[in-house]
């Protein structure tokens, strides 16, 4: 799976994104056809064209134009004839709605202290002494190219406050659009890692809920270069990359960048300490005004 990375600058406020068929064929049984004229004969399939297909074709505009080289194909091959035809009408039916998350088994009780995950166990740290932030965030990003991942390089500053938030606000919510709607995930933090279960989930298991996507912070070469390496794992059956991607930029958004009075701090807030004011419609909408990134075409 292709890698949705980004990487987060500050100065700039935006984040630098980066972005991400089958045709299945069977065995059929040769019909003898049974219709007797020209235009019906050629439907003689090795498999049976449904009365919708048949007229959906005769209605083309270009059939009458093209009646005898598709009337050759069908005769010549008709497994290629039928495969086009169903391809087509694959290809004109609307998409479907996205669903939203089931429950899922519930993960391992995990009684053993929590151990901070090192950066040594995924690069030779040693290596990026005399390489500059710009071509480490290069380095990092290329990494998880091939993985199924969200990687993004954090400066030192915006971590800082990402850190103190993480202690004060340590579960909340962030919507992911959906095709009917939206649907919640939650996030907990622990350490310098993040946690992301469907609400549905965290409703049914709790903190053994299965995690949609695992967040990482790397702290190793904060005091050198002064960023924080962040990956974030997904699982590609729940969500996407573009969601996962989405849930990382606004948790970055909430916890890092969100200032003073600003909305997202108070949402913060109130879902903390006054959630009788907590309004979760407020965060789709601040979701729709400020995803943070242009999605991915």
């Amino acid at each position: 799976m292709a890698l949705t990375r980004f990487s987060y600058n500050l100065a700039k406020a935006s984040f630098k994104l980066c972005p991400r068929q089958a045709l299945k064929l069977s065995q059929t049984q040769l019909l003898k056809p049974t219709l007797s004229t020209p235009a019906s004969r050629m439907f003689t399939t090795s498999k049976v064209l449904s009365k919708e297909q048949i007229e959906e074709l005769q209605a083309n505009p270009y059939f009458d134009k093209y009646a005898e080289k598709i009337a050759k194909l069908q005769k010549t091959n008709p497994e290629e004839f039928l495969s086009r035809i169903e391809a087509k009408s694959a290809k004109d039916k609307p998409a479907q709605p996205k669903d939203f998350s089931l429950p899922g088994a519930a993960k391992p009780a995990v009684s053993s202290p929590l151990r901070q995950k090192e950066l040594e166990k995924i690069m030779k740290v040693d290596l990026l002494a005399d390489k500059t932030p710009e071509e480490i965030a290069l380095i990092w990003n290329e990494h998880f190219a091939a993985k199924d991942a969200v990687a993004a390089v954090i400066p030192l500053d915006t971590y800082k406050v990402m850190e103190e938030r993480f202690k004060e606000f340590n579960t909340f919510l962030f919507p992911l659009p959906r095709d009917m709607g939206y649907e919640f995930v939650v996030v907990q933090f622990l350490g310098h890692e993040a946690h992301f279960s469907t609400l549905i989930n965290y409703q049914a298991h709790k903190e053994n809920a299965p995690e949609c996507l695992s967040m990482v912070h790397y702290t190793e070469l904060a005091e050198t270069k002064g960023i924080i390496l962040m990956v974030g794992e997904f699982d590609k059956d729940v969500i996407s990359s573009g969601e996962a991607r989405s849930l990382v930029v606004q948790a970055i958004q909430y916890y890092g960048v969100a200032k003073g009075e600003e909305k997202k701090l108070g949402h913060l807030k109130r879902f903390t300490y006054q959630t009788e004011e907590f309004n979760h419609l407020d965060l789709i909408l601040e979701l729709e005004i400020n995803p943070g990134f242009t999605p991915a075409a």
